[in-house]
């Protein structure tokens, strides 16, 4: 058994293979599961502290409640664990994939991965699920093979699985349909794996039916949508650029709807969209009555209406599965994530609220836009320095690429690797004053 693993108590379920390390490792203490350990080492990641810094909806400096990357990240593993608990998966290895959802995320969060994907388009595009298993396997600093390459933090193949949310290459991707928030047709592929990261994608997927999630992978995804879908709603409501008692107005909740079917349910009616909006008004989670006006008393009413939206979903879901499977321990590939439509909807109408009336405000568009500006100039400055201007664990992969593409990959680790704050920093210090976008240091 790799590592010296054992199959009991947490890990009970799952096989040899699932505890399987890529690399293996000399036989450590008992006292923890593998999956335990896999935790641990996320949580212990450089990458991890470094979504302290990076954008979530609004960027992480521009308020002190709002929520940035990494309090996201918690709060998906908190969801994501307690779902693993109802439905019998391993708890362990469900929030070790939640916490690392989002580490592939470069500074700007979608916005610059938008922006590295257009720059890394000849060297295989960028995606922000493909970087996370990139951090996972290979850029964070943990094991290393006998022949010295780097294997990052060398999870279990169970854990692998569960981090990744689409698992195939760019090359099978479907089409991004929709569009940006300032109304450009999205162009983002979505996908899981590089391809000079499919030998380690091939290992772990070994035996798992093609393009299907592991459950695991699928309780990680509804609980990153059951988070962000309440939480930035929460977060618009403190920041007062949403007023939930508005949405009364037939006007307001059809321009809604629009962004909704655009971003996230493509062919679902305005009825079934309305039908949502009032089941969750005239449910039981305590829709507020008043406008928010900031007192600890509204505050509070604000905090317990989200807890209640997530127990809502997640109920829904687990007395689907439930249902279907029956009672767990389910894992791996014995079930699926059953999610009533309904409560998709449900979802996708919240997520809705905070992409039309914050990430599409016209103040929020020009603020994108200046920072794409910001990641265009500063790949262009680290290119035209490299290998010098590179830190040096990706000077040293700069060195050793064997061709352009390789060397571009190393660059956009580079800038992937950066939070908001040292991407406008490294902006200052390489780029020419005069081609600098105006007045992008000090709105980012």
């Amino acid at each position: 058994m790799a590592g010296g693993a054992r199959t009991t108590g947490h890990a009970a379920g799952y096989d040899e293979s699932a505890l399987e390390r890529w690399v293996p490792e000399p036989a450590k203490d008992t006292a923890r599961t593998p999956f335990e350990r896999d935790r641990a080492r996320v949580v212990h990641s450089a990458a991890l502290r470094r979504l302290a810094a990076k954008t979530q909806v609004v960027g992480p400096q521009t308020d002190d409640f709002v929520r940035n990357r990494l309090t996201h990240t918690l709060e998906v593993a908190q969801v994501a664990r307690d779902l693993a608990r109802q439905l019998g998966c391993n708890e362990d290895v469900v929030e070790a994939a939640a916490l690392a959802h989002d580490l592939g995320h470069p500074p700007f969060g979608h916005n610059g991965e938008r922006t590295l994907d257009e720059l890394c388009r000849d060297a295989g595009g960028f995606e922000g699920n493909a970087q996370t298993l990139r951090i996972l396997t290979r850029l964070e600093a943990k094991t290393s093979a006998p022949d010295g390459r780097s294997v990052g933090l060398n999870l279990t193949r169970a854990t692998l699985d569960a981090a990744t949310k689409y698992p195939w290459p760019r090359s099978a991707a479907e089409p991004p349909l929709g569009a940006h928030a300032d109304g450009t047709p999205r162009a983002v592929y979505k996908f899981g794996v590089y391809d000079d990261d499919q030998p380690v994608f091939a290992w772990f997927r070994a035996g798992a039916p093609p393009r299907r999630r592991c459950l695991e992978a699928q309780v990680m995804d509804l609980a990153d949508d059951i988070a962000y879908s309440v939480h930035d709603v929460e977060d618009a409501v403190v920041s007062g650029r949403v007023d939930l008692l508005a949405l009364q107005d037939p006007g307001l909740r059809r321009e809604v709807w629009h962004t909704a079917r655009e971003w996230y349910l493509p062919d679902t009616e305005e009825a079934a969209l309305d039908a949502a909006w009032d089941r969750i008004r005239q449910g039981e989670v305590g829709w507020p009555d008043a406008p928010y006006d900031g007192t600890r008393a509204a505050l509070a009413h604000l905090k317990n209406l989200t807890s209640q939206l997530i127990g809502r979903f997640c109920r829904a879901a687990t007395r689907e599965t439930n249902e279907e499977f029956g009672p767990g321990p389910l894992v791996r590939y014995a079930a699926d994530l059953v999610v009533p439509r309904e409560t998709e909807i449900e979802i996708g109408v919240l997520k809705s609220v905070a992409a039309h009336l914050v990430m599409r405000a016209e103040d929020r568009v020009e603020l994108l836009q200046g920072q794409r500006g910001l990641v265009a100039d500063l790949v262009d400055a680290i290119r035209s320095g490299a290998p010098d201007v590179l830190e040096p664990p990706f000077r040293g992969d700069y060195l050793e690429a064997p061709d352009d593409a390789a060397r571009t990959r190393a660059v956009a680790d580079q800038v992937a690797s950066l939070t908001d704050a040292s991407a406008t920093a490294w902006h200052e210090r390489l780029c020419d004053a005069s081609a600098r976008r105006q007045g992008v240091g000090a709105r980012t």
